[in-house]
C-alpha cells in the first residue's frame, strides 16, 4: 500500500470516550444529550431509553465515569436525580436564574436587589416599572440585567414588606408626567431602607468608581455579596 493511499485513510478516534461506548451507554447517552440544556429526571430517562432499571443505573455511572455526562440540580424537583450532558450548561428553568446560587435561594443576593430597587424609588418619588427598569440600567448597581418577570418579582416583594406603595396615577400633580391610571410605585413614609436614605446616596455608590467593577459578578470572587463598601453604602 502506498504512503498516499495510506494517509486517505480515515483513522478511528480512540481519544473520544464516546468511541468506546456499549450499546446501552450509547442509547442513555443519546437520551440525555437530547435534551440539551433542560437535562433529563431519571425516571423519563428511563421510559425513553427502553431499558431496564439496572442497565440504566450501569450506563450512568459509566457515563458521569468518561465525564460525558453530570448530575445537575433542578431547583424545582430537588429531590429527583436529573442528569445532563457535560457539554452543556444548566437552563434558567433549572438553576432558577440569578436568585439562586448553586441550587439554593440566594437570600443575600436578593435583598441587595431589594435595597437597590427601594432607594431608586425612593430617587425618583413616582415610579412606573419601565422607569425603575430604565432607572437600574443607568446606575450600574447590578452587572446582571433582569427581565420584566424579575422586576415584578421584586417590586411585588417590596409592596408586601410595605417599603413600596402600589398607585395608579391620577394624571396630576406628582402623576402629570404618567397617562391616567397608569401603575405606578412610591417609597412608603420610611423610605427606600428601612432608616432614611442620604439624599445623593445613588450618586455615591461605590460601584462608580470601582477598579474592579468590569469583574464584579454575582457569584464571582468579586460580588456585591463580599464588598465592603457596597454593604456600607446598602446601610445607609
Amino acid at each position: 500500500m502506498s504512503r498516499s493511499s495510506a494517509l486517505k485513510r480515515k483513522l478511528p478516534d480512540s481519544s473520544s470516550p464516546s468511541e468506546s461506548l456499549t450499546e446501552h451507554e450509547k442509547i442513555v447517552y443519546s437520551v440525555i444529550r437530547s435534551k440539551q440544556d433542560m437535562g433529563i429526571w431519571t425516571r423519563d430517562m428511563k421510559k425513553e431509553a427502553n431499558l431496564p432499571d439496572n442497565l440504566v443505573g450501569k450506563s450512568i455511572k459509566s457515563l458521569q465515569a468518561k465525564n460525558l455526562i453530570k448530575e445537575v440540580v433542578n431547583v424545582q424537583s430537588k429531590g429527583r436525580k436529573h442528569y445532563m450532558a457535560a457539554e452543556f450548561e444548566p437552563s434558567k428553568e433549572l438553576t432558577g436564574g440569578d436568585w439562586y446560587s448553586n441550587g439554593t435561594l440566594d437570600k443575600y443576593y436578593i435583598t441587595c436587589v431589594k435595597d437597590g430597587f427601594a432607594k431608586i424609588i425612593y430617587q425618583l418619588k413616582v415610579a412606573t416599572l419601565e422607569g425603575i427598569s430604565d432607572e437600574v440600567k443607568k446606575s450600574g448597581i447590578f452587572k446582571t440585567s433582569f427581565t420584566k418577570q424579575q422586576i415584578e418579582e421584586i417590586l411585588r416583594v417590596l409592596v408586601l414588606d410595605k417599603r413600596v406603595t402600589e398607585v395608579k396615577s391620577t394624571g396630576m400633580g406628582e402623576f402629570g408626567s404618567f397617562p391616567v391610571g397608569k401603575i405606578c410605585y412610591k417609597s412608603t413614609s420610611r423610605g427606600g431602607s428601612k432608616r432614611e436614605p442620604k439624599v445623593g446616596a445613588m450618586a455615591s455608590i461605590p460601584c462608580g468608581v470601582c477598579p474592579r467593577i468590569s469583574q464584579c459578578t454575582p457569584d464571582g470572587i468579586i460580588s456585591p455579596r463580599t464588598c465592603v463598601y457596597f454593604t456600607k453604602w446598602l446601610d445607609f
